[in-house]
């Protein structure tokens, strides 16, 4: 497993299709997961340490975790099958919990847990960004402090 980095979101063209984007730490590699609106939204208010007045899901899950005084310790971008991704939320006391990457994601930005990729994944569905094109990649975090989760709009969801 390697450990990953969220970018941020975006919205896809012309599709209109929220992706996440994951680079891998240490690494030149990055991983974009077509994510649904819902998802992207809740993934942008965490990183811009948007608090709603109240919780969100994901924001319900975090406060649902520390009341039982359980710890969320990694989440696992764990296989990709027929084009979908698959994550587990794994807890302190060893249980492991399947997950829709975008939601686990959501849920990692919240409480400071680390984000892993399987070497699989980022073998099938990792994108090589050699240094040279790092400045292409500053220009879409560039883009990403611009927008706002409302940006997102709202329709179904993977």
């Amino acid at each position: 497993m390697n450990e990953l980095d969220v970018v941020g979101v975006r919205v896809e063209m012309p599709s209109n299709q929220p992706i996440v984007l994951l680079r891998e730490v240490g690494g030149d590699r990055y991983l974009p997961i077509w994510i649904g609106p819902g998802e992207a939204t809740a993934i942008a208010f965490a990183q811009q340490g948007m608090t709603p007045v109240r919780p969100l899901t994901h924001d319900l899950f975090r406060n649902v975790l520390e009341a039982v005084g359980q710890q969320l310790t990694a989440v696992r971008i764990t296989d990709l099958r027929e084009g979908v991704f698959y994550a587990e939320l794994v807890f302190a006391s060893g249980v492991e919990v399947s997950a829709r990457p975008s939601d686990a994601i959501a849920l990692a930005l919240r409480t400071g847990t680390p984000i892993y990729g399987a070497e699989g994944v980022l073998d099938e569905a990792g994108i090589a960004i050699p240094d040279e094109q790092e400045d292409e990649v500053e220009r879409f975090r560039e883009f990403l402090d611009q927008i706002s989760p409302e940006d997102f709009g709202s329709s179904g969801q993977q």
